[in-house]
């Protein structure tokens, strides 16, 4: 217990000696004055772009080491070029995301100001400080974007190097030569024995391996490729099925059908055998079924087997050697034949050609035998089209197909015949590759251009005006939709447009692939189309584009669905007037299509900053040629909010009178009672006099004259016509109707009648019911409406007598001229006459 004790006792003096120290130690630590702490480093946007450009010229040196080290490889060579594009494009966006925190800064040194001069007072420090730091990082930016702008011109060259490097590849791959001897043939002829050896080895104990061990896979990849296949052409047959079997039926089928048919039968089922042919290779590489050796010669084997089967149909589609009223081209049956079969023999060598050197190359065969295989397959190519430039195909005179044919046009046959005799030559000398490279071309290339050229003349065909109506698809749209004539003219242009597309969109990556492209360059070829496009300085984005018409139409389609919303949910329930929600529709209208074209130009990529300077220059032709059509848009704006008149609206303008029928910011129309549309434009209708009978209501006065005889007792005509009209239930009690007296006329008394309507509309019907009534009531009541009258005199003067001689002379009975009559005698007849509507009645 006391060594217990004594133990604690230590331990509490220690830990109060070590307390104790530790509060001194604290103690004049607070006593001493403590230095400020440095402050972290801010990371501004000029500090992150610097580290971002170390980052890019690092990634730089290496691309530039990767492609010296593969200079000789051209798969290589097309992935350093990817990157070396998407290093330039990270490039450019670290310059462009400056750009703002660029302007920002600008702008609040404009606002700061230069420093004080000498003698002028002293400004703030934190002010100075402010100014101090905003110019650094200026600085600091501008030094960032040099260095970027140089690294961007550091890409690009090492881009054209790559490119350089490439080209230099393929022309070296072509105009290589190798020497062709007997001892060369010898050595070709060991390896492919051993060769064929190594090949059946190798496919047996695949072929074994996989019945053993890869049954089940191997037979859902051919389930799953089949289906794939099945779904493409069932799909593909019953939209296009018209387009892809010939109707035997037809004796004489249209230039267009035979088009149609020869390009879509080509087309698609090319297609639905290459779906089949890439599904089958991914699924099979998929489920581990290929070995790495077997694996590359099935996809070549694949690749044959579309080459062939593309060449085949297209023979089919264009020379047509059994159905000589399908055909495409002048031939004779036997010159389609002939010429089919040469083109499908050169394609089964080239496909044999392509399939035996994968097969070498996964052997490991020498490249003599590849050298050979080549020559071989450039001789026989050569040979057949000699052969077939001696040939008889083409049409005869009298344009039988069975008749015996006519020579080639000499060109044609000259032509052939130095193309046969250069693969021969080049392919003897040594440049294989040449002559190998050509005769591929010759076949692939050309049935691939001559597929694309079928179907732009398709296209065009289709697009042609009233040629579309007689297609089966035409008629499916007129029975579908019920489209007019010229709905499927327009259907037509479009559906050859579209035919153009396909045409291009699919023929052109191909040639493109066949002379040496990669598929990565065809993607960046797509990227840099759609996304940037550089005319002179200016850049261009056909994908921004395309957004922004999509946003146009979207916000534009918005647009009017709230309008359409607004008008007949929320205005009609509100029983608003109907000058009100015209203006509101057309208010909306302008700012959804104003809005619309903001958004979408912004999309577009395209700065509205940019459109400064046409503003300016709208400005002065505005000040000139454009016052008036400005004028009547201010015209307009204001009709539309002060709302002088409205739609629905009886106006007077000039000689314009009628409804209005639609304001817009331009002009107004307005439609007569003839039911003519005239167009006043809005200047007119503000600077001008208008009457407007229903401006702040309907209501308004009408007036019917009545006039009566002299007889008739105008009280009682005064009563008639107030009793008539209070039987009128459209005529207003208040203020009520009256009769005016209006004057004594020259044939009768004058009356007019006075009520007034609640809607000035009506007032045509009411007046001619009246009138009706008026008239029955009068002659019932014996009041008698007068005609017109007046009093004519017509005085007639005898012609004066001569004097002298013939006075006594008896009247002549043959010369009524000669009868005497005394100067004093002047013969009055009064004539007294009634005259109705203008005719003369006595």
């Amino acid at each position: 217990m006391r060594l217990r004790s004594v133990l604690l006792r230590t331990i509490l003096l220690v830990t109060l000696a070590l307390a104790g120290a530790h509060f001194e130690n604290a103690l004049a630590q607070e006593q001493q004055p403590q230095a400020a702490a440095p402050a972290p480093l801010a990371e501004t946007p000029s500090n992150q772009a610097a580290k971002e450009i170390e980052k890019a010229k690092t990634q730089l040196a290496s691309l530039t080491d990767s492609v010296k080290g593969n200079a000789d490889n051209d798969d290589a060579l097309v992935g350093l070029a990817t990157k070396a594009d998407e290093l330039s494009r990270a490039v450019i966006t670290i310059s462009v995301n400056l750009r703002p925190r660029f302007d920002q800064i600008k702008n609040r040194l404009t606002e700061i100001g230069d420093p004080p001069k000498e003698g002028q007072p002293a400004e703030a420090q934190i002010v100075t400080d402010e100014r101090n730091a905003l110019a650094a990082e200026r600085a600091q930016i501008n030094a960032v974007t040099g260095d970027a702008e140089n690294l961007s011109i550091a890409v690009t060259k090492l881009l054209n190097e790559i490119i350089e490097m490439r080209r230099q590849l393929f022309a070296d791959t072509l105009f290589k030569r190798t020497e062709i001897s007997v001892s060369v043939l010898d050595d070709a002829v060991g390896a492919f024995v051993h060769e064929v050896s190594e090949f059946s080895q190798a496919l047996s104990s695949w072929t074994s391996f996989v019945w053993k061990f890869k049954r089940f896979p191997l037979f859902a990849a051919i389930f799953l490729s089949l289906a794939s296949a099945l779904i493409l052409v069932s799909g593909s047959y019953r939209l296009f099925g018209s387009y892809l079997l010939r109707d035997e039926a037809i004796e004489n089928p249209s230039y267009i059908g035979r088009l149609s048919i020869a390009f879509w039968s080509t087309l698609i089922r090319t297609l639905a055998l290459s779906v089949l042919l890439v599904t089958s290779f991914f699924f099979l590489n998929s489920f581990n079924v290929l070995r790495p050796d077997i694996a590359p010669i099935i996809g070549a084997l694949f690749a044959a087997i579309g080459l062939v089967y593309f060449v085949g149909r297209f023979v089919n589609a264009i020379f047509a050697p059994n159905e000589p009223h399908w055909r495409l081209v002048r031939l004779s049956n036997l010159g389609a034949r002939s010429i089919g079969y040469c083109l499908l023999a050169m394609a089964v060598v080239n496909a044999l050609d392509y399939l035996f050197g994968t097969i070498g190359e996964a052997m490991g065969s020498p490249l003599v035998l590849t050298v050979v295989r080549s020559l071989i397959a450039a001789l026989i190519i050569g040979m057949i089209l000699i052969v077939a430039s001696f040939g008889k195909p083409m049409l005869a005179r009298n344009g039988d197909p069975d008749a015996p044919g006519r020579h080639w046009p000499r060109g044609m046959a000259i032509i052939l015949r130095v193309v046969g005799a250069g693969l021969i030559v080049s392919a003897l000398t040594g440049y294989v590759g040449l002559a190998r490279f050509v005769a591929t071309q010759l076949i692939i290339t050309g049935a691939v251009v001559a597929t694309m050229y079928v179907g732009l003349l398709s296209g065009k065909a289709i697009s042609r005006q009233e040629m579309f109506g007689d297609t089966f698809f035409a008629r499916f749209l007129t029975r579908r939709f019920n489209l007019g004539p010229v709905a499927i003219d327009q259907a037509g242009l479009l559906v050859g447009l579209a035919i153009y597309a396909v045409a291009l969109l699919v023929g052109i990556p191909l040639i493109l692939l066949l002379w040496g492209f990669h598929v990565q360059d065809l993607q960046l070829i797509a990227y840099r189309l759609f996304t940037e496009v550089r005319l002179g300085g200016i850049s261009i984005s056909l994908l921004g584009i395309c957004t922004g018409i999509l946003l146009f139409a979207g916000v534009y389609l918005l647009t009017r669905w709230l309008q359409r919303w607004l008008d007949g949910n929320v205005m009609a329930r509100s029983h608003v007037d109907l000058g009100v929600r015209n203006s509101v529709k057309t208010g909306i209208g302008y700012l959804g299509v104003g809005i619309a074209a903001i958004i979408g130009v912004s999309a577009a990529g395209i700065d509205l900053s940019s459109f400064a300077l046409v503003a300016s220059a709208l400005s002065v032709g505005i000040g000139f040629g454009l016052q008036n059509i400005v004028s009547n848009f201010v015209s307009g704006l204001i009709l539309l909010v002060e709302r002088p008149f409205k739609v629905g609206d009886h106006v007077v303008s000039g000689t314009a009178e009628g409804i209005v029928k639609r304001i817009s910011v331009r002009a107004t129309e307005i439609e007569t009672f003839r039911k003519q549309s005239i167009i006043v434009p809005n200047s007119e209708l503000i600077n001008g006099l208008v009457g407007n009978w229903t401006h702040r209501n309907r209501i308004g006065r009408s007036e019917i004259p009545v006039s009566v005889s002299y007889d008739a007792d105008p009280q009682k005509v005064m009563d008639i016509l107030l009793e008539l009209t209070a039987k009128i239930p459209l005529v207003m009690r208040n203020p009520e109707p009256h009769v005016e007296f209006l004057r004594f006329g020259p044939y009768s008394l004058d009356f007019e009648l006075r009520f007034f309507l609640a809607d000035m509309g009506d007032g045509m019907t009411v007046r001619n019911n009246l009138r009706i009534e008026i008239l029955r009531r009068f002659k019932a009541e014996g009041i008698e409406i007068p005609l017109p009258q007046s009093d004519l005199t017509i005085h007639r003067e005898a012609p004066p007598v001569l004097a002298g001689a013939g006075r006594d002379k008896a009247p002549s009975q043959e010369n009524p001229k000669d009868t005497p009559v005394e100067e004093d005698e002047r013969p009055v007849r009064q004539l007294r006459s009634r005259t109705a509507e203008g005719s003369l009645k006595s």
